[in-house]
């Protein structure tokens, strides 16, 4: 009898102290809970994200347009003479790299000529561009091997830039690109230095002579 009222006592000490353990943890839980709200709402209160608003009007960069490589066409002046031609047509501003072909033809192969003996050669090169029997381009006519001697190795001589052979040189190229002026080479295929006696001149019907040089067709 004794034994079972101290079990009984014993149980009902171990169940108090449950509740009170309970009760304990359901008050530290609260506490943290109501912790938790106070740092989220001072969060909310402190890190608020304010808009900043930019005075004045903002202005996106456009992307410059790559430059084109196409030749700018110019209005063909009036000019009595091939020599007013010349000095009218604009020698500055870039060149594409088909016309640098064919001003690069005329510098090496004709720059102590006269305009007209100039102006020939440039139509050489663009004939035979129109030609099926060469290449469809000027660089392609100008580089075909065996073709120009100025040519070496596939690559073209450093030019003067500043020099005035060159000024005119971009000048006749831009004339006979636009057909400004009638060459005396006319529809020539061929060319050579008068003091020289290529093999090839005797099946060609001669066009032309221009100082130190001969056309052929």
């Amino acid at each position: 009898m004794r034994k079972t009222y101290i079990a009984t006592a014993a149980a009902a000490v171990m169940l108090v102290a449950s509740f009170a353990g309970l009760e304990e943890t359901g008050a530290t839980a609260f506490a943290a809970e109501a912790n938790a709200e106070s740092i989220v709402s001072e969060t909310a209160l402190t890190d608020e994200v304010v808009p900043v608003f930019v005075e004045g009007e903002v202005v996106q960069e456009v992307p410059a347009e790559p430059e084109s490589d196409q030749e700018i066409l110019v209005d063909a002046p009036q000019a009595e003479t091939l020599h007013q031609l010349v000095q009218s047509v604009p020698s500055s501003g870039k060149l594409s790299e088909e016309m640098r072909c064919l001003a690069g033809a005329i510098y090496f192969e004709a720059r102590g000529e006269p305009l007209e003996g100039q102006l020939a050669v440039a139509q050489v090169v663009i004939n035979r561009s129109e030609s099926r029997q060469f290449p469809s381009s000027y660089c392609g006519v100008v580089y075909q091997r065996a073709q120009f001697s100025f040519v070496r190795g596939g690559s073209m001589p450093q030019i003067k830039q500043g020099s005035a052979a060159w000024k005119r040189a971009k000048s006749i190229a831009r004339i006979a690109h636009q057909g400004m002026w009638e060459s005396e080479a006319d529809d020539s295929l061929y060319f050579h230095a008068n003091y020289v006696r290529p093999s090839w001149a005797k099946r060609k019907t001669a066009r032309a002579t221009i100082k130190t040089h001969i056309f052929y067709r």
